[in-house]
């Protein structure tokens, strides 16, 4: 029986409301973290496997666990790696986020890792693989591109100087910004908002945009994402889920056990 899988991240950022695309990192590993955040509402989630704990089973669990939901799923690989890319494709994801890539061979490299030949160099395996469903996707092979978007990430002062070209690389379908690494890149580490980066930032998006392709970049500061959105960013990660959970256990520390330490002081003053 023919199987109709979704369309890719690209589509979704072609037809957006007019609006950008609210995402969230899932770093955890967790196939019900995943799910949760799936079903929260928002637009796409990056399943990351170059800063989390994920391997090919974990991230095949999230894909399997998040596809009920109206929601697009990314998968960071960890590197511009063929055998990575190609094993990433076949269990299913349609949508790959490449980082640190900072120059146009670069770029050129991850589409050839994503495509099939003559364009490119993907290993054939549609057949063993949930990518083509085993085969239930009618002419997998020969429609392939039009079932996969390929996002890059530019995260280095290399990068956003060459980030005109990246974005003119044919099968590049937009560009993701990385303030972080951007920032280590620039001798300012963990000073992602310092004015230099942002205006790094906001060059690489004009690079971007000029060249007709989607910008998005990492802001977990609310404000400073409503000022990426209102730069022109299409697609923006506006928080994680291990960072949601740190601070909101933080929190629930600092509230509870903040005020069993007081209580018997207070109870002792009031007699």
């Amino acid at each position: 029986m023919p199987f109709r899988l979704k369309a890719p991240f690209r589509d979704a950022l072609r037809d957006a409301a007019p609006r950008p695309l609210a995402g969230m990192w899932v770093c955890s590993g967790s196939a019900t973290v995943a799910e949760i955040c799936a079903g929260a509402g928002l637009d796409w989630l990056l399943i990351d496997m170059e800063h989390g704990p994920n391997g090919l089973g974990s991230v095949l669990a999230q894909l399997q666990a998040v596809a009920a939901h109206p929601v697009v799923p990314l998968v960071r690989v960890p590197a511009n790696d063929p055998v990575t890319i190609k094993q990433v494709l076949d269990l299913g994801a349609q949508n790959l986020l490449v980082p640190m890539v900072s120059s146009v061979a670069e770029a050129r490299a991850a589409v050839e890792a994503v495509r099939y030949p003559p364009r490119g160099r993907r290993g054939v395996g549609s057949a063993l693989a949930r990518s083509a469903r085993w085969n239930r996707v009618d002419d997998y092979l020969t429609e392939a591109d039009r079932y996969t978007s390929l996002f890059v990430q530019v995260e280095t002062v290399a990068g956003v100087e060459a980030a005109a070209g990246i974005a003119a690389v044919d099968g590049i379908d937009g560009v993701f910004v990385g303030p972080s690494d951007l920032a280590a890149s620039m001798g300012l580490i963990g000073r992602q908002t310092h004015p230099d980066v942002t205006a790094a930032v906001l060059r690489a998006f004009d690079a971007v945009r000029e060249a007709g392709l989607p910008v998005g970049v990492n802001a977990f500061d609310p404000a400073v994402a409503q000022a990426y959105m209102d730069a022109g960013a299409t697609f923006v990660l506006v928080g994680a889920d291990v960072a949601m959970l740190a601070r909101g256990s933080e929190a629930l520390a600092a509230r509870f056990t903040a005020a069993a330490t007081a209580a018997p002081d207070a109870d002792r003053a009031s007699y």
